[in-house]
């Protein structure tokens, strides 16, 4: 088998469809919106599954909507993507970055 071909037989139209709009109803708006959060493969991510991989997906995700949990990765949220700045201020306790914006001019209170 090649790299990044099915190990299976293609899923049909239907289960695609019903992939897609399962994945619609839980936030997201397509195969490649979903895939961080769903754990999609690259070839997940451009609507190409297998009969076993889009029966597993759709399974999870009608299970996730009937317990009212999130769609994504079971009951985690997906991972918010930070920049190396963002990550570094909130680590600084807030009595600092309150002193550096008053250094800066800004008013600041406390909530």
């Amino acid at each position: 088998m090649a790299f990044g071909q099915q190990s299976g037989p293609p899923a049909s139209a239907k289960q695609v469809k019903e992939l897609l709009e399962l994945l619609q109803d839980a936030g997201h708006t397509d195969f490649r919106d979903a895939r961080g959060p769903m754990g999609f493969t690259q070839r997940q991510g451009g609507g190409k599954f297998t009969r076993e991989e889009a029966d597993a997906f759709i399974e999870r995700l009608q299970t996730a909507a009937d317990s009212g949990e999130a769609a994504g990765s079971a009951a985690a949220p997906p991972a918010e993507r930070l920049s190396a700045v963002d990550r570094a201020l909130r680590k600084l306790p807030a009595e600092q970055l309150a002193a550096e914006l008053q250094r800066r001019g800004w008013v600041v209170l406390e909530p």
